[in-house]
């Protein structure tokens, strides 16, 4: 165990770790697409309101299509994760992205759009998970969490740039030109993932063991890539595996685990903030579309910077840390924005930037990239494609549930209590993590995937 482990332990030459940083930058950019498909509709459908003379429910079906396309993307696409692989998956991915985004820029009606925004959510639903799960299975231990958190910064750098496109774009009631701009990094995406080897992983898993020896030699700058590839193969059924393996005494603990945290990363409100920011700062009091978009766009940097931050805390601090941190932070949060919409006046402004800001920088620094990264790191080899397809699935439904149900739930409890609930099923996220979630920081993946076959609880996997 020693001896694989410091042969795995960093890239040994300043070429191999370019090659492996530059692998993660391009699969990263399935997450810029990702945040700017998900980002962009917030502005957008300022003006569409007005194009289509949108009810409130029709609204909400416009921007919850995207969410429907993703949950049956990242339902419909696992078995096909594991059978065809990491790169050809990102690769159809980066295709639908390119389609989808023309179709919205040239709807002349709602229900085109709505296919538009559905074809997105599609790719959306693919790329959230098959992207952190490739850059996963080509990093070594030490580095694994920040090269896959770069894939969430990717996520927080693409709102924010459909933040600021919203805002480039708005004085002209440009949202065609909004969803339009989608196009050209799928394009550059498209023609990135091309030129990069297929995971070792998954050719070590349908057994093309000359292919992937190159690929680690080439990743981890040494020859002596034996014996991390023997203890793969060690683990590894051939093939990838069945659906009724998911529900195996070995499985089905870590895929709840990976269901629990996503249904988490979602009850606890992130996505209404994204979807509804400049709704939410119209309300606190900044009347003009221009207005809550710009405060909208400020919001978005603090998404970006704290990602960053949280680059090389993840293998230093660790997941769990930074997801108690997380949540913690949210959910104080979430319960002052309540306070301010119960004091009213002009001190909202202020306290909904605030608490809105401290809300999205306690997300981007924990519960964002450590759900992504956790469920790339801890399902076995065979089956990791389809349990990581599972995981995201719920992220998706729950997502769709919340965005659909937001509006409503402002309605119906009023803002006040609205945000206090969201603050309490931010209470219910620290538990979970606190009783269930494993530290998996610098441990190898098959490592962890010994210690579930040996039948270790959850919280202790990879703890040696």
């Amino acid at each position: 165990m020693e001896s694989i482990t410091q042969t795995v332990e960093e890239p040994r030459t300043k070429q191999s770790r370019r090659f492996v940083q530059v692998v993660a930058g391009t699969a990263a950019l399935a997450g810029l697409l990702f945040g700017f498909d998900t980002g962009v509709i917030s502005g957008a459908v300022l003006f569409i309101k007005g194009a289509f003379a949108l009810t409130p429910l029709a609204e909400e079906v416009l921007v919850s299509a995207a969410l429907v396309g993703a949950v049956f993307g990242a339902t419909l696409s696992g078995r096909f994760t594991d059978r065809l692989g990491r790169k050809r998956q990102i690769l159809i991915t980066a295709a639908i992205f390119t389609a989808g985004s023309i179709i919205c820029a040239v709807a002349g009606s709602l229900p085109v759009l709505v296919v538009g925004r559905l074809a997105i959510g599609f790719a959306i639903g693919v790329a959230s998970y098959t992207a952190p799960l490739y850059i996963s299975e080509m990093a070594p231990p030490n580095l694994r969490g920040a090269l896959v958190t770069l894939n969430q910064l990717a996520i927080t750098s693409g709102i924010l740039l459909a933040y600021v496109i919203d805002a480039v774009f708005a004085p002209s009631n440009g949202w065609r030109l909004m969803f339009a701009f989608g196009a050209l990094p799928a394009i550059v995406l498209g023609l990135g993932i091309a030129a990069l080897p297929e995971s070792p992983r998954w050719l070590l898993l349908h057994r093309h063991k000359e292919e992937a020896i190159k690929v680690f030699t080439r990743i981890r700058g040494t020859q002596n890539v034996m014996p991390e590839v023997n203890d793969i193969l060690e683990h590894a059924e051939p093939g990838h595996g069945k659906f009724s393996d998911l529900l195996s005494p070995v499985v089905l603990p870590v895929l709840i685990c990976g269901i629990a945290l996503a249904v988490i990363q979602q009850i606890t409100g992130i996505n209404t903030v994204i979807y509804y920011a400049p709704t939410i700062f119209q309300a606190a009091g900044f009347h003009s579309n221009e207005a809550a978009i710009i405060a909208t766009a400020g919001v978005g940097l603090v998404n970006v910077l704290m990602t960053v931050v949280s680059i090389p805390l993840i293998d230093k601090v660790g997941r769990r840390p930074l997801l108690l941190i997380s949540l913690t932070g949210m959910g104080v949060s979430l319960a002052a924005l309540g306070i301010g919409f119960a004091i009213g006046g002009a001190a909202l402004q202020w306290i909904g930037v605030l608490s809105l800001a401290v809300y999205i920088a306690s997300f981007a620094i924990g519960l964002g990239p450590v759900f992504w990264l956790l469920i790339s790191e801890i399902f076995p080899l065979n089956v990791r494609g389809q349990a990581a397809s599972i995981a995201t699935m719920a992220n998706w439904l729950s997502n769709f549930i919340v965005s659909l149900t937001f509006l409503s739930l402002l309605n119906a409890l009023g803002s006040v209590w609205t945000f206090v609930l969201y603050a309490a099923l931010c209470g219910v996220g620290v538990w979970f993590c606190l009783r269930f979630v494993p530290e998996t920081k610098g441990v190898p993946l098959e490592a962890i995937e010994r210690d579930l076959r040996a039948g270790r609880p959850l919280r202790k996997l990879g703890a040696g």
